[in-house]
């Protein structure tokens, strides 16, 4: 059921404020790829190293999400289009605040993420493609998840029995089955920079 009788209610302070105090737009890396392509480890790595430069950021983590707001969905097709909306509006929110919005999920399906850049405005939503050979993501799984769906033990598994769209035209593309960790974090960073998100200091 939706909610009736509300209203939104602007504040005194809004984000073109808060990006001016943090010195920094608010914006939303969203990081996508395979299970195992290293988008959680590349998202905590970009933000270390922007922590390092003085900037505010925080990182929304597929599994962290499921221990709490999005505990009640699974993996049903549906289930991950409801988890990408409200992933979706958690990271308006928080791009609002003018932080560096930092997200590490599969979110396997264009149209969900193409329904989240349209949530924000235009150059907020940063598509940051985390390209690795499906091999390679196997052998990093080190919860033994590809192995379980190989067997149908997990069943609409991304990449192996529930397809993956690659992005087409991302920001930002990542090839982290050739590229170290440093460079694949070097690369958002000059990005960030090259494009006046954040402030070289």
């Amino acid at each position: 059921m939706r909610s009736e009788n509300i209203k939104w209610h602007d504040g005194d302070i809004g984000r073109k404020e808060r990006e001016a105090l943090f010195k920094q737009k608010g914006v939303c890396l969203w990081f996508t790829g395979l299970s195992g392509s290293g988008k959680s480890t590349l998202a905590r790595s970009v933000e270390k190293a922007l922590y390092e430069l003085g900037c505010f950021s925080y990182v929304l983590d597929g599994d962290n999400i499921r221990h709490g707001l999005n505990g009640d969905l699974g993996f049903s097709n549906e289930d991950r289009k409801e988890n990408i909306r409200r992933i979706g509006e958690v990271s308006k929110l928080f791009v609002d605040a003018g932080l560096v919005t930092l997200t590490a999920f599969i979110s396997p399906f264009r149209a969900d993420r193409k329904a989240v850049r349209d949530m924000l405005d235009p150059k907020q939503f940063i598509e940051i493609y985390v390209n690795c050979p499906l091999d390679i993501c196997e052998q990093r799984d080190v919860k033994g998840l590809y192995t379980k769906a190989r067997k149908n033990e997990i069943l609409e598994f991304t990449g192996i029995s529930s397809p993956y769209e690659a992005p087409e035209t991302p920001e930002i593309r990542v090839n982290t089955g050739e590229k170290t960790l440093e460079e694949s974090t070097k690369i958002i960073l000059d990005y960030l920079k090259n494009n006046h998100i954040i402030e070289t200091k």
